[in-house]
């Protein structure tokens, strides 16, 4: 919504926060004993919102929006390949390796090069966007921290 009211500053500090929070409710679920498989999906819910739609909509509209249509697909691209991401991992078993690049840190990535926004060509997006999305849906494995 902020991103919508053009506070793009408040989308980055609420994404942030998303990402903050990220990294310890599955902690928290598991010390309370509260671990389920719904959580498990309300988990992913939240994360393609805060790490897909959100920097996505951020970063087209700070961005993309000059490119019209393919600006909008990049966005959407993103947006997709976070949403893969996420199912490919809910059907997954747990095995200490994420195959992919984590729709967590792809989203704070994009979301990080707001700072710097201004230093590269509107244009740079055009191949950023397509290059997380791709990582996250391909099959490379890194070791969960």
């Amino acid at each position: 919504m902020a991103t919508l009211h053009e506070y793009y500053s408040y989308s980055v500090l609420f994404i942030f926060i998303a990402a903050l929070l990220d990294r310890y409710d599955g902690k928290v679920a598991r010390a309370l004993g509260q671990v389920s498989e719904l959580g498990k999906q309300l988990d992913s819910m939240s994360d393609i919102i805060s790490f897909g739609v959100a920097p996505a909509l951020l970063m087209y509209e700070v961005v993309l929006v000059d490119f019209g249509f393919v600006g909008m697909m990049m966005a959407v691209l993103f947006i997709v390949c976070g949403a893969m991401r996420l199912a490919r991992f809910n059907i997954s078993e747990a095995n200490g390796y994420f195959t992919g690049l984590p729709i967590t840190a792809a989203g704070t990535f994009l979301t990080l090069t707001y700072f710097v926004a201004t230093t590269f060509h509107p244009a740079f997006y055009l191949f950023l966007f397509p290059i997380l999305a791709f990582l996250m849906i391909s099959t490379f494995t890194l070791k969960k921290v």
